[in-house]
C-alpha cells in the first residue's frame, strides 16, 4: 500500500503528522507541499536535506536480520533421516565398522551441503530488490539542477523525470507532459500508463493512481516533475520487500512424505532391534553380544542409499528437464511440479508474449489482418475480405488502398519508440504501443528511416492524458511552416478532429463517423486495443503546429487494432494441464476486460465453473471464510495487488492443493516465495522475480510448465520405484538377523557383508532406475492427493512380500549349504549373492510398478543393463577373489550353488509377477 508519511528507515523517532493523512493521491498538489515543507519552484535547501537524511536514512530497501553461516548450515541436519543416518554413523564407529560410518557421514554432508547451497541462492531474492532501487537521480535543491544517487533522495525531493529514466522512489507529480510509465514489473499492466495531476478518491488502487509514479518502474515517454512522498522500505517496492522478507518457504510434498516416511522407519527401526535385543537376554544370550547384534541389525535396515538416491533421481530430473528449457533452482521442486494440482499464472508474459502486437488494420475502404507476434520484423499484411481477396498479400504502396500506406506511415513516423535485436531478441525502447506500430509499419514495407531522412520532423505535440493523441509534422526543409501532419490516439479524440476520410482513389471525402465506430465497436469486442491514425498537409503559411491548427481539419486514414498476445502454445498446454487433472488460474494486476479476452483465447473460462472474474476489490469484500470456495469457483482474477495473491495461494493452500505460481514482474515476487513452485520467467521476467522463484523458464513460455510437470511427474514415479525397490533388502536383512537372535543361531550375513550388498546394489542397480523413461500415459492421470502417503497400501505389502521372501531365501539356502558341508564362510557367500540376485530380478520389476517387466523392454533404459553387468563383476570379484575373501569374510561357491541361488531369485521373480498381475498398486 502507499505510505501517508515519509520513510523512516534509521530507527530514529520522527515526528507525527498533524492530522491523519489519508494518502498523498488524494491531496492537491500545494497540500502536499505543505505536509511534506518543501518548495516545488526551486526544490529543497542544504539545511533541510541535511536533517531529513539524519532523520529518515538512505533511500535503500532495509537489509533483513540474517542467522549467520553456521546457523544456517546446522538447519540443514534438522531432519528426521538425518538423524537415523547420524545414529547409523554413530553406532557403526563404535563398532569398529570405520568404512561404513564414513560413508554414511559423507552422504549426509553431501545433502547437507545442497541444502546450504539452495537456501544461501534463495535468501538472494531479497539482495535483487536492492539493485532495482541503485540508480541516480536528477533532483531540483536550491534552485538548481543536480544529478545524486537515489540513495541521497529524501522526503520533500523535487525529481525531475524524462524517458528512459528509472523512477527513484515513490513521487506525487506536481507538473508533466505526455508522461507514460511501463508499471508492469510492478502491476502487471500490460500497457504503459499516461499519467496526470489530478486528486483521486481515497481507496483507489496502485495500479489506477496516475497522478503517483511508484519507485523501480519505468518512464517510457514524456516528462514530469515529482515530489518525493516514500523512499526505502516505505516505498510500494519496500512493501513487496517486506512481504517477501515475510512469506516462509513452503516444504515441498516430496520433502513432507519423507519427513513422514522417515520417522515412520526410525520407529520402525528402533522397535525392531528393542525388540532383538530384549528376545536374546530373554533367552539367556549375552548382553553385549546382542546388543552388537541389535545393532547390525539396525544398520541393516537403514537405507544408508536413499538420500543420494534421492539427490540423483532429482538432479537427473533437473537435467532433464534444463532440456526442455526450465532451469531448477531448488531439487526438490523437481518432483513437487508432479504433485502439482493449480498452477496459478501471471497473464503477462506467461499466456502473453509481453509484446503488443497489431493484429488489424482498418480503413474506409478495406480491412486487413497482420500476422506474426511481438516485436520480430516476421509477418505480413493480408486482406480481410473487405475490398479485397481475402488472405491476399498487401503491398501498401503498390495497393489502391492509399488509406493504407497513410495509416501505416502515420503509425510509424508519429512515434518515438525503437526496436532493436539484443542477441536473438527483439526489444523495444519506449513505448510498447508505439513499438507494436513500428513493428506493423515495418511488415507493410514502410521504411520509417527513409520517410524520416527526407522528411525531418519539425514539430510535435506529445501524447497527454488530456490530449489523447499525438500528432508530428514533417518537412523536407526549414524554410516555411508546411508539410504533412501525422496523427494517432484514441478513436473518439482523433475522430473529433476528423473533417474526412482517406477514399479508395487517395482523395478526402466526408467521414462516415458511424461506420468508424461501428468497426471500432467490432474489434475491441474481440479484446484489442484500437487507435486511430489520420493526416493531413499543412500549408506553408499555417505556422506552426498546434493543436488549433488541427480542429475539424484532419483525414481519417484507418484503425489499428492491438494486443499482447497469447502464446502460440498455451492454449493446446491449458488443455494438456486439464487432461491431467491440473487446475489453471489467471492471477493478473491488469484491467479485467484485457484478462478475459486472453482467458478466452487459452480456454481457461467455461460456461460453468471458472466462467466469471474476480477483481482485486472484490477479493477484498469477501470473507476469509468463504475465500477458499470463490477461489476454487473462479479461473480469473484480476487488478490483483501482491498482498492479495498472496491471499489467493493461502487460500488454495488451505484446501490442500499443491500450487505453481508463476510471475515475472516485482509484484509478483512475494507470491512466488509463498507457492509450493515459484516458476519465474527467464527472459522477460525481472531479477526479483527469478531469485525468488524455484523454476526459471528460459523461454517465457506455460508450455514449459506443462513439460516441467511431466518430468516432475517422472521423478516422483522413479523415487518411488527406487524406495519399493530397496526396502525389501533392508527389512530383510534385519529381519533375518532378527530370526537368528530369536532362534540363538549363526548369523547368515555379516556386518560387512550387509554394507556390500547395501553400497553395491544401490549404486550400480538402485541409481539407475532414476534413468526410467515416463511411464506411458503419465499425463492422463489425475494428481497425486498431497495427503496420500509415499507408499500405497499395496506397495506396502509387496515390500513386504520381497522382504519374507529374501529372509525364507536366505535362511534356506544358508542351511542348505552347512547340511551339504560347506564351510561357514561358503555358506554366507551363498546367503550374500541371494540377497544380490533377488535384487537384480526384482530390479527389472521394479522399472514398472503397474506393468509385467517383459513390456517395459530390457533396453528402453541401457543404464540398467550397464548396472546388471557392474553388480554382476562385483558379484564375481567377492566370489572368488582371494582379497576380497579376505575382506568380506567369503568363499568361492561352485556352480550347483549358483544355479539354487538362480531358482530362488526366478521364484521370487514370478511371485512379484503374479501379485502385480492380481493386485492394483499405481502410484
Amino acid at each position: 500500500m502507499e505510505r501517508t508519511r515519509p520513510a523512516n528507515t534509521s530507527g530514529r523517532k520522527a515526528a507525527p503528522p498533524a492530522a491523519p493523512d489519508p494518502g498523498h493521491h488524494t491531496l492537491p498538489v500545494h497540500e502536499v507541499v505543505l505536509l511534506l515543507e518543501t518548495d516545488i519552484t526551486n526544490g529543497l535547501g542544504p539545511g533541510q536535506v541535511s536533517r531529513r537524511r539524519s532523520q529518515f536514512g538512505a533511500n535503500m530497501l532495509p537489509r533483513s536480520k540474517r542467522g549467520g553461516m553456521w546457523r544456517k548450515l546446522l538447519r540443514q541436519f534438522n531432519n528426521p533421516l538425518v538423524y537415523v543416518l547420524l545414529a547409523a554413523a554413530a553406532v557403526t564407529g563404535v563398532l569398529g565398522e570405520y568404512l561404513d560410518s564414513g560413508v554414511i557421514l559423507a552422504v549426509v554432508l553431501v545433502n547437507t551441503l545442497i541444502g546450504f547451497v539452495q537456501e544461501t541462492r534463495a535468501e538472494a531474492a531479497l539482495d535483487a530488490l536492492h539493485s532495482l532501487v541503485r540508480t541516480a537521480a536528477v533532483v531540483l535543491r536550491d534552485g538548481q539542477r543536480q544529478e545524486i544517487p537515489s540513495e541521497d533522495l529524501v522526503p520533500g525531493d523535487l525529481v525531475l523525470l524524462e524517458a528512459g529514466d528509472k523512477v527513484p522512489a515513490d513521487l506525487r507529480l506536481v507538473r508533466l507532459s505526455g508522461l507514460r510509465v511501463d508499471e508492469s514489473a510492478l502491476t502487471g499492466e500490460s500497457e504503459a500508463v499516461s499519467k496526470d495531476e489530478v486528486v483521486l478518491p481515497v481507496g483507489t488502487p496502485v495500479a489506477d493512481r496516475r497522478n503517483m509514479v511508484y519507485s523501480g518502474t519505468l518512464v517510457t515517454a514524456g516528462t514530469g516533475e515529482g515530489i518525493v512522498v516514500a523512499i526505502g522500505g516505505e516505498t510500494e517496492l519496500g512493501e513487496i520487500h517486506r512481504l517477501m522478507g515475510a512469506v516462509q518457504t513452503v516444504a515441498t510434498p516430496l520433502t513432507r512424505k519423507l519427513a513422514r516416511f522417515s520417522s515412520t522407519l526410525t520407529v520402525a527401526i528402533l522397535a525392531l532391534a528393542a525388540l532383538a535385543f530384549a528376545a536374546g537376554v530373554v533367552r539367556g544370550q549375552q548382553p553385549a553380544e546382542t546388543f552388537t547384534a541389535a545393532v547390525a541389525l539396525a544398520v541393516g535396515a537403514i537405507p544408508e542409499g536413499l538420500p543420494a538416491a534421492v539427490t540423483v533421481t532429482l538432479a537427473i530430473g533437473v537435467r532433464r528437464m534444463a532440456r526442455r528449457r526450465a532451469v531448477v533452482r531448488r531439487l526438490p521442486v523437481v518432483e513437487t511440479l508432479g504433485s502439482t494440482t493449480v498452477i496459478c499464472s501471471d497473464k503477462t508474459g506467461t499466456f502473453t508474449e509481453n509484446q503488443m502486437t497489431v493484429r488489424a488494420l482498418w480503413t474506409p475502404s478495406a480491412s486487413y489482418d497482420v500476422s506474426g507476434s511481438g516485436y520480430g520484423p516476421a509477418g505480413r499484411i493480408s486482406a480481410a475480405g473487405k475490398g479485397a481477396p481475402a488472405g491476399a498479400a498487401v503491398e501498401p504502396e503498390s495497393t489502391q488502398d492509399a488509406a493504407l500506406y497513410w495509416s501505416l506511415l502515420a503509425g510509424g513516423a508519429c512515434n518515438d519508440a525503437k526496436i532493436i535485436l539484443d542477441g536473438q531478441l527483439w526489444q523495444a525502447q519506449g513505448d510498447p504501443t508505439e513499438a507494436a506500430m513500428l513493428v506493423a509499419a515495418g511488415k507493410g514495407g514502410i521504411d520509417v528511416a527513409e520517410f524520416l531522412a527526407a522528411n525531418p520532423r519539425r514539430g510535435t505535440l506529445p501524447f497527454t492524458s488530456e490530449r489523447q493523441y499525438m500528432a508530428t509534422l514533417h518537412s523536407p526543409t526549414l524554410q516555411g511552416q508546411g508539410g504533412t501532419v501525422l496523427v494517432k490516439g484514441a478513436v473518439e479524440r482523433v475522430l473529433e478532429l476528423c473533417g474526412t476520410q482517406l477514399d479508395t482513389s487517395g482523395k478526402p471525402a466526408p467521414i462516415r463517423r458511424q461506420e468508424v465506430l461501428e468497426a471500432v465497436h467490432g474489434l475491441t469486442r474481440t479484446g484489442l486495443r484500437v487507435l486511430a491514425t489520420a493526416m493531413m498537409h499543412l500549408p506553408a503559411d499555417a505556422g506552426p503546429l498546434a493543436e488549433e491548427v488541427l480542429g475539424g481539419r484532419l483525414t481519417l486514414t484507418g484503425l489499428q487494432a492491438m494486443l499482447d498476445p497469447p502464446r502460440n502454445a498455451a492454449a493446446a498446454s491449458v488443455r494438456a494441464c486439464h487432461d491431467a487433472g491440473v487446475g489453471v488460474k489467471m492471477i493478473t494486476g491488469d484491467h479485467v476486460g484485457t484478462a478475459l479476452s486472453i482467458a478466452d483465447a487459452v480456454g481457461l473460462r467455461t460456461s460453468g465453473e471458472g466462467s466469471r472474474a474476480l477483481t482485486g476489490s472484490l477479493l477484498d469484500a469477501i470473507p476469509e471464510h468463504q475465500l477458499p470456495d470463490a477461489v476454487e469457483q473462479t479461473n480469473v482474477f484480476a487488478r490483483v495487488s501482491p498482498e492479495q495473491k498472496l491471499r489467493l495461494i493461502g487460500a488454495l493452500q488451505s484446501r490442500g492443493h499443491v500450487v505453481a505460481m508463476t510471475g515475472d514482474g516485482v509484484n509478483d515476487a512475494p507470491a512466488l516465495r509463498q507457492a509450493d513452485v515459484g516458476v519465474s520467467m527467464g527472459r522477460s521476467g525481472t531479477e526479483v522475480a527469478k531469485e525468488a522463484a524455484d523454476i526459471v523458464l528460459t523461454d517465457d513460455d506455460f508450455a514449459t510448465i506443462e513439460a516441467a510437470v511431466e518430468e516432475g511427474r517422472n521423478v516422483f514415479d522413479n523415487l518411488t520405484k527406487f524406495i519399493v525397490w530397496t526396502l525389501p533388502t533392508n527389512m530383510g536383512e534385519g529381519l533375518v538377523i532378527l530370526v537368528a537372535i530369536l532362534i540363538g543361531g549363526t548369523l547368515p550375513i555379516l556386518p560387512t557383508q550387509i554394507l556390500w550388498i547395501n553400497m553395491t546394489t544401490a549404486v550400480a542397480l538402485g541409481l539407475m532406475l532414476a534413468f526410467e523413461p515416463k511411464e506411458p500415459g503419465i499425463m492422463s492421470r489425475p494428481p497425486r492427493k498431497p495427503d496420500r502417503p509415499l507408499l500405497t497400501w499395496a506397495l506396502t505389502v509387496r515390500i513386504i512380500l520381497v522382504s519374507v521372501l529374501l529372509v525364507a531365501g536366505t535362511w534356506w539356502i544358508f542351511e542348505l549349504e552347512l547340511a551339504g558341508g560347506a564351510s561357514l564362510a561358503e555358506a554366507r557367500t551363498a546367503a550374500v549373492n541371494l540377497f544380490v540376485a533377488v535384487e537384480l530380478f526384482y530390479l527389472f520389476s521394479c522399472r514398472s510398478l503397474t506393468r509385467p517387466a517383459w513390456r517395459v523392454g530390457v533396453f528402453a533404459n541401457p543404464w540398467i543393463v550397464l548396472g546388471v553387468v557392474l553388480q554382476m563383476a562385483g558379484q564375481l570379484a567377492i566370489t572368488y577373489s582371494p582379497l576380497m575373501n579376505g575382506l568380506f569374510h567369503t568363499a568361492p561357491i561352485n556352480l550347483e550353488t549358483w544355479l539354487r541361488i538362480l531358482g530362488i531369485a526366478l521364484l521370487a521373480s514370478l511371485v512379484v509377477a503374479v501379485d502385480k498381475r492380481f493386485r492394483r498398486t499405481g502410484f
